[in-house]
This record gives C-alpha cells, structure tokens and sequence, in this order.
C-alpha cells in the first residue's frame, strides 16, 4: 500500500522495476494498477515473487542490501527498517538478532516494501513524515509463526510510541513492515502540519473491508515557513487576595517558584466592599499545575484559583559572555525574527559592580545592544 501511494504521489513505476533487477532478486518483478475500494480509486502495487522464497535471517538480508547500488540515504533508511523489524522478532522470540529467521518479513515482496518505501520517500524529496493515530483491529491472523492474535506482536513492538486506537474492524489494520517505516523515519502522530499540499496519493490494499475503502493516503507537501521566535503551551493561574498577612507572600513566592512557576506577579486590585487586594498570577509549564495547586492552598489564603491554557511565544535566549575592561561578564542574548540583542544580566552585573567599586548603572552600560 505504502508503494501503491507514493506511485500515486508520482513515483515512476520503471525505477522501482529497476530497483528489483538492482536488489539482485532473480525472477522478482512488479506491477501496479489502479483499484476501486468502496468508491474510492488508489493504486494496487503488487511485488511477484517469480517462485518460492527461503525465510531470510537478519544477517542475510542486510547483507543483500549493503551490495545493491543504492545511495547512502536509501541503504541507510533501509538498513534501519530491517533493524527494526529484527530487533522486534529478536525481543518477542528471545534470540540473538543475526539468526532470527524472517519467514514472511524476509519474503521478496517485503524486502521490495521495504527498500522500496526508503527509494521512494528519498525520490520525493521527503525529509519529515508525520502520520494519524493508527488503528488496531481485532481477532486472529495468520503468520510464518502460525495463528498470532491481532495486533501481531511485533507490529505492536514497533508501534511503541505512537498513537493507537482500538477500531471495530478484523483483520490487520497495520502490519511490522508498515509500523517499522513509520519508526525509521521518526513520524510524529499530530495532527497535520501547516503546508502547501502538493500532491495526495492512494495505495490500494488486496482485503475488502465492508463499510471501510482499504485505502493508505498520503500527502506530499512543502511546510510552511516557520513563524519566528518559541511557541508553547502554558497554564496561567490567578487569584484574588483581600485577607492575607503581607509578610506570608515572599514565603508564598518562592515556594511557587520552587514549585516550577516561570513567573509569579503581584498587583493591586479593588475588590467587593471596597477592599483592596492583591491579583496572584502565576505563569507555569502544565506540568506544574498540581504542585503550584499544592502551594497556593498550602500557603495563601485563597479558596479558588483560576486556571487558563495560553499559548506563549518566547525569544530565543541563550548566556554570552562578553570582555569588559573590568574583565569578563556574562549576559543574556536573545534573538527573535532575525533581530538580535544583549541584555544585562542582573547578578552578574552586580557582583562585578561590588568587586570593582563602581555604580551597578556603570556596568549595564558595558553591555552593547547586539
């Protein structure tokens, strides 16, 4: 399916025949044509065998690889697959890597998928791939082992960290070789990124599944460019004060910033009854929330907190450290959209202030703007 959908997104079906004849495969060949599943069309590819096949150890089939005249790039992805799906039926088998026995994996048609998959994906130009949750169906399948329940457990080695749903459908939803190329090339389960889509293609399965076109689509797309500075989620957290003792909220404070704050801030508000207050805001990873919860009942009065999810765009920062004529001082650099800039960075502007004698303002002025 995975060869199906990049042919659709445009890879001539010539250099993959020419693959095959350059993986050393005697008798192999592949065809592709275009299918109706449930309405939808997608392209079939289907990798002959030309006659039956020995099950392949590990050691075997990166050996076939490493000769092929294939590029570094294309060797490396695939090597990397086959290393994956190895190290799986190695963890699942309990056997060393060189001798586990592919049986089914190590058929020609999955060495094709394989080394097919990293050819393709290169010939595209892609360098980041990203998927949906993946589903997981249900009941028995058969394998090179026999009788396995679904998912396979090597597929579900290989799908340690991504994102899985159990679906209502039998049959396998997602195979090791599909998992294992979805490993290799790091794909991050997200929701689709911002790009200009270029091109979608369909690869078509050979099971019918009533209700549901047994389809895999791709798109192919240029991100879009990246928006400057740091972008992240963060919580704010904030509380009204009327009847808190002033000397309780430099304890209040730093236990908050011991507890993981970004930034605790303090204003004076009018309240009901003409009270004055204080407004606590808290600013803090979403980690953080139920340690900060923890200190805010612990130690303010307060008997409410409101939370709210922001998203934060920040500069890049980073420590320099610069030469003065009072000798080396550490500052902030931050950089956003391309302008760059030093800041003074308070202690240690005041620790070579007490050491030279000078006025603190004496030493900010040291500190160029870029």
């Amino acid at each position: 399916m995975t060869l199906g959908a990049l042919i659709d997104l445009g890879l001539p079906v010539e250099e993959l025949q020419g693959l095959i004849a350059a993986l050393g495969l005697p008798g192999a060949s592949l065809t592709a044509r275009r299918v109706s599943k449930e309405h939808l069309t997608g392209v079939q590819a289907m990798v002959h065998a030309g006659g039956p096949q020995p099950a392949r150890t590990y050691r075997e089939i990166t050996a076939l690889i490493d000769v092929a005249p294939l590029s570094d790039m294309v060797k490396a992805r695939s090597l990397a697959m086959f290393r994956l799906l190895g190290e799986a039926e190695a963890r699942i088998h309990g056997q060393p890597l060189d001798t586990v026995h592919f049986h089914e994996l190590g058929a020609v048609d999955t060495i094709v998928d394989v080394v097919g998959a990293a050819f393709g994906l290169a010939r595209l130009g892609v360098e980041q791939v990203f998927c949906s949750p993946l589903p997981m169906g249900w009941g028995m399948i058969a394998a090179g082992h026999g009788r396995l329940p679904n998912p396979a457990p090597a597929t579900l080695e290989l799908l340690k960290g991504l994102t899985v749903y159990g679906a209502d459908l039998p049959g396998e939803l997602v195979t090791p070789t599909g998992a294992a190329i979805l490993k290799a090339y790091e794909a991050q389960c997200e929701p689709c990124p911002a790009m200009t889509l270029a091109r979608v293609g369909y690869g078509a399965g050979s099971l019918d599944l009533p209700g549901h076109p047994n389809l895999l689509r791709l798109y192919l797309g240029a991100p879009l460019a990246a928006a400057p500075g740091r972008r992240e989620t963060v919580l704010v957290l904030e509380t009204h004060l009327d009847d808190m003792n002033p000397e309780w909220y430099e304890p209040l404070l730093a236990g908050l910033l011991s507890a993981g704050a970004l930034d605790v801030a303090l204003a004076p508000i009018q309240m009901k009854k003409q009270r004055p207050g204080v407004r606590l805001t808290v600013i803090a990873p979403p980690a953080a929330r139920a340690g900060l919860l923890d200190r805010l009942f612990a130690d303010s009065t307060t008997l409410g907190v409101r939370i709210m999810e922001v998203e934060r765009v920040t500069a890049r920062r980073w420590p320099e450290t610069i030469e003065t004529p009072y000798g080396p001082l550490q500052v902030k650099a931050m950089e956003y959209g391309g302008c760059r800039r030093l800041l003074p960075e308070y202690e240690a502007c005041r620790r070579l202030a007490q050491e030279q004698g000078l006025p603190l303002m004496e030493i900010y002025r040291l500190v160029p703007r870029e």
